[in-house]
């Protein structure tokens, strides 16, 4: 009697061992199912990479298999119809616009702006910035970018130029201007500049708007007004703010050439980092 209920109590222990041992197995293939799908993953790097290390970035994007980082809500504000121009709130990422910066910092130099007698690029006066341009679907991320600019103006990635990156240190300024081209080399070689997409990289805490000088409508309208610096109150202005994009139109619906979207960059005593992406249009 004695051996059988020792047998029983032997079979009884082996039981909940084969138990735990199973669920452990069952736990680890789960495991490997969200790491395999990349809905969980393991920390993969630490506080110690260097600033401008770009392998991190790179591999979030690339196991997830998704954008870059974690967006806010995002909505959309109209802004004016004299120029046609939309705010789109969060349209980047936290990390989108660090890897933009870390991506663009080692190969800034001045800036120029395009000669309308010949089309040619040239150093000027009126814009002080430091710059850079990226290739078009340089990678992933970029890609991912430039599809997502599309999808918004719903004009095809095939039509917008390299995304350009662009710093302004203190004091730094682009005067006001147009974006769409004056000149026949440009329109004929790539055709007219029709919309352009501005993502602001930084946050500042005073200063640095984008500033519409010719826009019409009440420009203390905005909710902003009381937060612009003096500078900004010259016109209709955008004030920056990691992650925000700025879209305006440079042509009209009737494909007419928009004098309203006149626009500058006064920059007096604040850093503001922003990358620019422009659509084109063939043929007009």
């Amino acid at each position: 009697m004695a051996k059988v209920r020792h047998s029983r109590l032997q079979a009884k222990k082996w039981s909940t061992v084969m138990l735990v041992l199973s669920m452990l197995f069952m736990l680890t293939v789960v495991l490997l199912m969200l790491l395999g799908l990349g809905i969980f993953s393991l920390p993969m790097s630490t506080d110690d990479s260097p600033p401008n290390d770009l392998t991190s970035y790179r591999r979030m994007a690339s196991e997830r298999g998704k954008e870059l980082g974690k967006r806010g809500e995002q909505w959309t504000e109209v802004l004016s119809w004299e120029p046609r121009a939309f705010i789109y709130h969060n349209f980047l990422s936290k990390e989108e616009c660090e890897y933009l910066i870390n991506l663009a910092k080692p190969h800034m130099a001045k800036s120029t702006v395009v000669d309308s007698k010949t089309g040619r690029s040239k150093d000027s006066r009126v814009r002080t910035s430091s710059g850079m341009f990226l290739r078009r679907g340089q990678d992933k991320i970029i890609r991912d970018i430039e599809k997502r600019i599309a999808d918004y103006t719903f004009i095809p990635v095939e039509h917008g130029e390299g995304l350009q990156v662009l710093h302004y240190e203190v004091g730094q300024k682009y005067d006001a201007h147009f974006d769409y081209f004056l000149d026949e080399f440009n329109t004929k070689n790539g055709g007219q500049r029709m919309a352009t997409m501005l993502m602001y990289l930084s946050d500042v805490e005073e200063g640095g708007e984008t500033i519409f000088p010719a826009a019409k409508g009440n420009f203390s309208a905005v909710p902003w007004w009381n937060e612009l610096s003096e500078c900004g109150k010259q016109g209709l202005s955008v004030k920056p703010k990691m992650g925000d994009a700025l879209l305006f139109w440079s042509m009209r619906p009737d494909a007419t050439l928009d004098p309203s979207s006149l626009h500058g960059h006064q920059l007096h005593d604040i850093v503001v980092h922003c990358c620019e992406g422009v659509v084109n249009v063939d043929g007009i």
